[in-house]
């Protein structure tokens, strides 16, 4: 059996390529499979795409691994970098609503080791309530060092998280 032709502006894909473009595709899919329906409505997906996750979502084991194959096959006919771009999109939020918290642990542990320039700076440009906040740090590390349960510890967070709201606040007033 003879192949086709190849034309110039053809792109010739090993077989390798192929098979990490269908895996990237199978991985997309089950990425589709988690959404919650909410997220999934503003996808822009075609209904046997729409219908194939929906069917997918009530499989297990075996069933779901062949649905998700059919769902990368479904994706090999339309354009899957802008599905995967609004999927992106949607979770783009949780990411930066998680680095923020990083970052406020971050904050609350360093000040827990002792870090005075960081708790002088946190006073001035978020305006906190210096009292408060040293007396939340004093009790965090008096029961880090007792062993007692971390209540203390939790309220400085709390205290971290809402004095970092208000800053962000005040930035888009």
């Amino acid at each position: 059996m003879t192949r086709p032709p190849i034309q110039e502006d053809e792109e010739v894909k090993s077989k390798s390529q192929i098979k990490r473009e269908m895996q990237s595709l199978r991985d997309l899919g089950k990425a589709l499979l988690n959404c919650n329906a909410s997220n999934l409505a503003k996808l822009s997906l075609n209904e046997e795409i729409r219908e194939a996750v929906e069917r997918g979502k009530t499989f297990k084991r075996q069933a779901l691994k062949r649905q998700i194959g059919y769902i990368g096959g479904l994706l090999r006919e339309i354009d899957a970098d802008k599905i995967r771009d609004e999927l992106e999109q949607l979770n783009r939020p949780n990411a930066e609503a998680t680095r923020v918290l990083h970052q406020i642990e971050d904050w609350r542990e360093q000040l827990l080791k002792g870090d005075t320039t960081l708790e002088n700076q946190l006073i001035v440009s978020l305006q906190a309530d210096r009292q408060k906040l040293r007396q939340l740090i004093r009790n965090a590390r008096r029961e880090l060092n007792q062993g007692h349960s971390p209540k203390y510890s939790r309220q400085l967070f709390s205290y971290l998280r809402s004095l970092h709201d208000l800053g962000r606040h005040r930035d888009t007033d």
